[in-house]
């Protein structure tokens, strides 16, 4: 997928949007997937990259973060971490499908379906320029933003 155009897309986000990507050109967008709404891992992950949010927008680029929760679900969260960004809800896995991120994971010993957690980085012309798939915590959110400023 890489150096290949992204199809376009829309997804129902918070703030009662709908995110489309076709409506983000000129605009590098950083697209994160990550498992579920105010768990440990992801609220460390998305207040990273609130803290780092300023320096996102002055890259000229957009962060918006993906789960399947729903967008209630989504409200809340963005509250409470105070994010800078929507968030949007796929339920249905259509995206989550397109960018192969749902995984077969463990959990308490069990096998379960759920988000890997990974980043992409669509360049302001639609075209995919870079992903982390299995992505750790700690870091990533500086190291996307270290890759959007070489862009």
């Amino acid at each position: 997928m890489i150096d290949q155009t992204v199809d376009d897309f829309s997804l129902p986000a918070t703030g009662g949007r709908t995110f489309t990507l076709s409506a983000c050109r000129g605009s590098p967008v950083v697209l994160y997937f990550y498992p579920k709404d105010s768990t440990p891992g992801c609220t460390i992950e998305a207040q990273q990259f609130r803290d780092l949010h300023p320096q996102f927008v002055k890259a000229g680029a957009l962060v918006v973060g993906v789960s399947r929760d729903s967008v209630k679900s989504h409200e809340n969260f963005k509250a409470k971490q105070d994010l800078p960004f929507d968030l949007l809800c796929d339920t249905e896995e259509l995206l989550c499908s397109r960018f192969s991120v749902i995984k077969m994971k463990s959990m308490y010993g069990k096998q379960v379906r759920g988000i890997q957690r990974s980043t992409f980085v669509i360049d302001g012309q639609g075209v995919l320029r870079r992903e982390w798939r299995g992505v750790k915590v700690a870091g990533h959110a500086q190291e996307v933003l270290d890759f959007i400023a070489q862009l």
